[in-house]
C-alpha cells in the first residue's frame, strides 16, 4: 500500500521532469546547437545525482510549510499538483510545478485544519520574484562577460561555436543537477513527513530514508525528460525570444546559479559564517528563472526581441497555478477521506512539533525499497553501457559511409 501512494509522487516526478526540463536545455534546443536527444539523456542523469546528493535542503522548507502527517494525504497533495502540471504541460505552457506544490499543501492545511507557516509562504513567494530578478542579473552580467571576451580573443567564428556548444553541454548538465538538488522537494517534499525508511547500505555508499525517496524521484523526472519534455523544450527555446549560440549558454547558466545558491546548504552555511544574511533553503520555481534569464537577455539587447504575448499567458500561467491546484488538492482530500475511507493526515497540536509525527515503515517495506533501488540502478547501468555501444557503433557507421561516399567519388 505504501508504494502505491508513492506512485503519484512518481507522476509528479514524470510531469516536473516532461516540464522543468525545458528550462536547462530548452535554450540550447532552441537554438539547435545541441540535439534533444543529447540534452534528454546529460539531463536525466544529471537531475538523478543532484536530487540525491543535495536534495535534503529545500524539502524542509515544504515540511514548514505543511507536514502532510499521512500517507493518503501525501499521496493526494502530490497527485493535485501533478494533475495540474501535467494540464499545463499538455497545453505546451511552463509552469511552475513550485507553485503547483504550494498550492496543494495549502489546500491540504485548509482541509485538515493545520495553518499554513506565514513566514514559510513568504519565503517561498518572495522567490518568485527574486528569482526571475537574480537570474536576469546574472544573465545580463554574464552576457557582457562573454560579449567582452568573444571581441577581445579575435576567435574564429566556427572555434567559438564549437567551444560555445561545450559549454552548453556543460552549463546544462550543471543545470540539471542544481534542478534535481533544488526540484526534488517539490516531488517528494510532501512525502517525507509521513515516509521513513531504514538506511540502504549498497558497499560502496549509503541512502538514507530522504535519499531513496529522492532517488526514485530523480528516475521519475528524468523518464518524463526522455519521454515528454521536447514540446516544451521548444516554447521555450524559441518562441519567447530568438537566441544567438551565446545568449543561450547564459541562460543555461545563470538560470543553473539562481537554483544551486537556493538548495546549496553549504553555500548558506558560509554567508552565516561570513555575518551575512543566511540563503533560504527553497525550491525556487526553475520556470520563472529561466523566463527572467530569457527576458533579461532581451531587454539588454532591445525590448522588441521579446514575444511579451507569450511571456504573458506563461505568467498567467503562474498565477492560475496555485490556485487550481489547491481547490484540486482540497476536493480530492475530501473524496479520498469519505469515499475510500483513507487516513489523509490530521490537525497537528500547537504544542506538538509537526516533523516529529513520522510513520516508521517496517523491515518488509525497506527490504522491498532495498531490492527496487538495486533493480533499478543495475537497469540504469547497462542502460548507460548500451547507449555508449550503440552511438560507438552509430559513429564509426557514419565514418565508413562518409569513407565509402569520397571513395566513390574518386
Amino acid at each position: 500500500m505504501i508504494l502505491f501512494f508513492l506512485t503519484s509522487g512518481l507522476f509528479l516526478g514524470w510531469s516536473l521532469g516532461a516540464n522543468d526540463a525545458s528550462n536547462v536545455f530548452g535554450s540550447a534546443v532552441g537554438s539547435r546547437m545541441i540535439s534533444f536527444r543529447k540534452a534528454a539523456i546529460i539531463s536525466s542523469i544529471a537531475v538523478i545525482f543532484g536530487a540525491v546528493i543535495q536534495g535534503s535542503g529545500a524539502s524542509q522548507t515544504l515540511g514548514d510549510l505543511g507536514a502532510v502527517n499521512a500517507l493518503g494525504g501525501s499521496f493526494t497533495v502530490a497527485l493535485a499538483a501533478a494533475v495540474t502540471v501535467f494540464a499545463m504541460t499538455r497545453f505546451s505552457l511552463p509552469v511552475s510545478t513550485t507553485q503547483a506544490v504550494v498550492g496543494a499543501i495549502i489546500g491540504w492545511n485548509f482541509f485538515t485544519g493545520n495553518k499554513t507557516d506565514s513566514a514559510t509562504l513568504i519565503k517561498i513567494v518572495s522567490t518568485w520574484v527574486t528569482g526571475p530578478v537574480i537570474g536576469a542579473l546574472f544573465a545580463i552580467i554574464l552576457f557582457r562577460m562573454i560579449s567582452l571576451l568573444k571581441k577581445k580573443s579575435n576567435i574564429h567564428l566556427i572555434k567559438f561555436e564549437s567551444r560555445i556548444r561545450t559549454g552548453l553541454l556543460l552549463a546544462g548538465a550543471f543545470g540539471a543537477y542544481s534542478l534535481g538538488a533544488n526540484n526534488i522537494a517539490n516531488v517528494m517534499g510532501v512525502f517525507v513527513p509521513a515516509f521513513n525508511l531504514q538506511e540502504l547500505d549498497l558497499g560502496f555508499f549509503s541512502l538514507s530514508s530522504n535519499q531513496q525517496l529522492f532517488l526514485f524521484g530523480g528516475i521519475a523526472i528524468a523518464a518524463g525528460i526522455i519521454s515528454y519534455s521536447k514540446r516544451v523544450m521548444q516554447t521555450v527555446g524559441a518562441n519567447i525570444m530568438q537566441l544567438s549560440a551565446e545568449a543561450a549558454l547564459v541562460v543555461v547558466l545563470a538560470h543553473s546559479l539562481v537554483l544551486f545558491i537556493f538548495s546549496s546548504s553549504s553555500l548558506s552555511a558560509m554567508f552565516t559564517k561570513a555575518g551575512l544574511p543566511a540563503i533560504p533553503m527553497v525550491p525556487v520555481s526553475s520556470t520563472q528563472v529561466i523566463l527572467g534569464c530569457i527576458i533579461g537577455i532581451g531587454l539588454y539587447r532591445g525590448v522588441h526581441n521579446i514575444n511579451f504575448r507569450l511571456a504573458g499567458e506563461i505568467a498567467l500561467g503562474w498565477i492560475i497555478t496555485p490556485v487550481i491546484s489547491g481547490v484540486i488538492s482540497f476536493f480530492s482530500l475530501f473524496f479520498v477521506k469519505n469515499i475510500f475511507s483513507i487516513n489523509v493526515g490530521n490537525k497537528v497540536p500547537d504544542n506538538i512539533a509537526s516533523d516529529n509525527i513520522q510513520i516508521i515503515a517496517d523491515e518488509n517495506i525497506s527490504l522491498i525499497f532495498r531490492h527496487l533501488l538495486s533493480g533499478v540502478i543495475i537497469i540504469l547501468i547497462v542502460a548507460f553501457i548500451l547507449y555508449i555501444l550503440l552511438e560507438n557503433k552509430k559513429a564509426r557507421e557514419m565514418k565508413k559511409s562518409e569513407e565509402k561516399f569520397w571513395h566513390s567519388i574518386k
